[in-house]
């Protein structure tokens, strides 16, 4: 249960959205700019980025929500998430990709953890001055979400079938409320 008065069954932060949408309107224009907007990443990789962090801040709602809008948008290439997320093996990505989420990994500690030879390996692996910049924004807006609806104990349904409808909806729409 909640730790405020949210609508009963909606769940993670879209409860939270509703219950504030004077701050839900803006996070969810950030969400959109982040995971939607211009970027030199693919949609997929974004959501992968914030499934990434999610999973390690142990933010189950925000890991299987963005980790379902990911395989979506991966299609055929799906269990790119789940070795990455579960087995913890990145042998299917890129080395630019790889590169990224370790700087993301970084950043879901401590931003001053982000070191110059980081960037350098991002760099040397493909990387620009727009795809780390988005990796790091990505990586420090979705520790604020976790912390967001965790911190206020939303509403976190369990099965990855509860987060397919979602994943899609998140895929084909993006996140407006």
């Amino acid at each position: 249960m909640a730790y405020i008065q949210v609508e009963e069954g909606i769940p993670g932060i879209r409860s939270l959205f509703q219950f504030n949408p004077e701050t839900g309107g803006p996070l969810c224009d950030l969400a959109q700019a982040l995971l939607r907007g211009p970027s030199p990443l693919s949609a997929a990789e974004r959501e992968l980025i914030a499934a990434y962090v999610s999973h390690r801040n142990g933010c189950m709602f925000c890991m299987n929500s963005h980790a379902m809008a990911a395989r979506c948008l991966l299609g055929d290439q799906q269990h790119i998430v789940d070795e990455i997320l579960i087995e913890q093996n990145t042998s299917a990505l890129s080395a630019k990709m790889k590169s990224l989420l370790l700087i993301a990994g970084k950043v879901q500690v401590n931003g001053k953890s982000v070191k110059a030879e980081d960037i350098e390996m991002a760099r040397n692996a493909g990387a620009g001055d727009a795809d780390i910049h988005d990796t790091v924004l990505i990586a420090a807006s979705f520790s604020m979400f976790n912390r967001y609806v965790d911190g206020l104990n939303t509403l976190t349904p369990s099965g990855r079938w509860a987060y397919e409808e979602m994943g899609k909806r998140m895929s084909e729409k993006g996140y407006q409320l």
